[in-house]
């Protein structure tokens, strides 16, 4: 066995892979923190709840970058040119990450999820399926890792192709439904002004390349990881995934105006965002009741064409 592992060993797809793979994580997760800061300096009276959700996801994903740190030291210092460490159960971190990186992704999809609750109507049918496949896939990924503690050697990691490529295949699903989504309720929202139309068509676009991203990301890992099990091109793609997630939510936040030390957003803005058009619909405004009484609009006779300023209701609509 040592011998045939010998002969068919390449250092180039297995340890160099996982150590591209960390390098790109590594970048990822600065940019994550460039991000946290400049969330943290923008918005210092935002919702605690916002607040909550950012450290939270920034400490997941530091936990998450410091066990892919500690398994690629394992195989690539500790055990440099011994190539019969692969015949050993994989070390516990490379297994432990797996489910930090998909409580990430289960933590953004539940925020999607959340949108497209707001923008369909409380549509409970296409909010229940996005819900549903998020905790499917944390379900499945939870079973994969304890399948995968049982290893008795990471060269065996083929033998968990069904519950791997399940997990990554409800992953990739959730990401094309919550883009379907969002794309088909937020045509909804045009009024028939070109100012307002420009806002939902960049929010659409928005939606498609955060969901299509994700998903080329787990198409990918899913194809590696059936036609090429026998290298780690496919952990190094896998390590960068949750991060790609984090960043993304993120990004949504960071792209607000700021009102008072809180995100607002206004026709102002450099980047329209989901928070703009939170409480719009076609041809009509509603004001959320806690804001109704500070303010002297009615939703009767506000002109759809000023929709996006004249409540600060969408600044309140995650």
């Amino acid at each position: 066995m040592e011998l045939e592992l010998a002969t068919a060993f390449n250092k180039n797809n297995t340890f160099g892979a996982a150590f591209a793979g960390f390098a790109a994580s590594s970048i990822c997760l600065g940019v994550l923190s460039t991000q946290a800061y400049t969330y943290f300096k923008q918005y210092p009276l935002d919702k605690a709840f916002y607040k909550g959700l950012v450290v939270g996801l920034w400490l997941i994903e530091v936990a998450d970058q410091a066990l892919i740190a500690h398994a690629v030291y394992t195989y690539l210092v500790s055990n440099w040119g011994i190539i019969t460490i692969l015949l050993a159960p994989p070390v516990w971190s490379l297994v432990l990450q797996i489910t930090l990186g998909v409580i990430t992704g289960t933590i953004v999809k539940v925020n999607f999820a959340l949108r497209v609750w707001r923008f369909s109507k409380q549509n409970i049918w296409v909010t229940g399926l996005i819900i549903l496949l998020t905790f499917a896939e944390l379900g499945v990924a939870c079973v994969y890792t304890v399948k995968a503690f049982q290893l008795t050697s990471l060269a065996k990691i083929a033998d968990m192709k069904v519950v791997g490529s399940l997990s990554l295949g409800l992953g990739m699903a959730t990401d094309v439904v919550i883009a379907a989504a969002l794309c088909f309720f937020l045509r909804g929202l045009r009024t028939g002004h070109r100012k307002d139309d420009s806002v939902v068509n960049s929010l659409i676009i928005y939606a498609i390349s955060t969901g299509g991203l994700t998903s080329v990301i787990s198409l990918t890992t899913l194809i590696l990881y059936n036609f090429m099990p026998d290298n780690f091109i496919f952990m190094a793609f896998y390590f960068v995934l949750s991060k790609v997630y984090a960043n993304s939510f993120l990004a949504a936040l960071n792209t607000r105006r700021v009102s008072r030390g809180r995100g607002t957003d206004a026709e102002t803005n450099t980047m329209p965002t989901f928070l703009m058009v939170g409480k719009v619909t076609q041809r009509s405004v509603h004001i959320d009741p806690e804001n109704q009484a500070e303010s002297n609009l009615s939703p009767t006779k506000v002109d759809s064409k000023n929709a996006f300023t004249s409540s600060p209701s969408y600044a309140e609509a995650w």
